[in-house]
């Protein structure tokens, strides 16, 4: 299946072999206060910045309906956010994994976002459209 939206990641997800559990992250794009005026210009023209990590949660597909509620579900927390990228955990048959499981490995996420380590991720706009992220420059 081609993941081109949050949906089609949650339509995945529903129809693995094994229970599988959802880590989401939620990111801000942003410039350092000691950026360029170079590095300005091509953040304000959609190209460079540094994301930052805001939030994170983690979800079986059972437990959200849409990429519609998730938005609904962060708008909650009043962080805007830019970007959420989405990873997969597989449990064993029906049993997915849980929270106490997912936690050292949304930990991992975090961390790995902070250091620009995306390729394992799908990151989603807010609209919920994935999105192909350059590495920088």
């Amino acid at each position: 299946m081609n993941i081109t939206t949050f949906d089609d990641l949650l339509q995945a997800a529903r129809q693995q072999a094994n229970a599988q559990r959802l880590l989401l992250v939620f990111a801000v794009a942003g410039i350092p206060n000691d950026s360029t005026p170079e590095q300005r210009a091509r953040f304000a023209a959609g190209e460079g910045g540094e994301l930052t990590p805001l939030m994170c949660v983690d979800k079986t597909p059972d437990e959200l309906q849409s990429f519609a509620a998730l938005a609904e579900e962060s708008r909650q927390f009043g962080q805007a956010w830019t970007l959420v990228f989405a990873a997969a955990m597989s449990g064993q048959g029906d049993q997915a994994p849980s929270t106490e499981q997912a936690q050292p490995l949304l930990e991992g996420m975090v961390q790995a976002i902070k250091d620009g380590r995306l390729s394992s991720f799908i990151p989603f706009d807010r609209e919920g459209q994935a999105v192909s992220l350059q590495a920088g420059r």
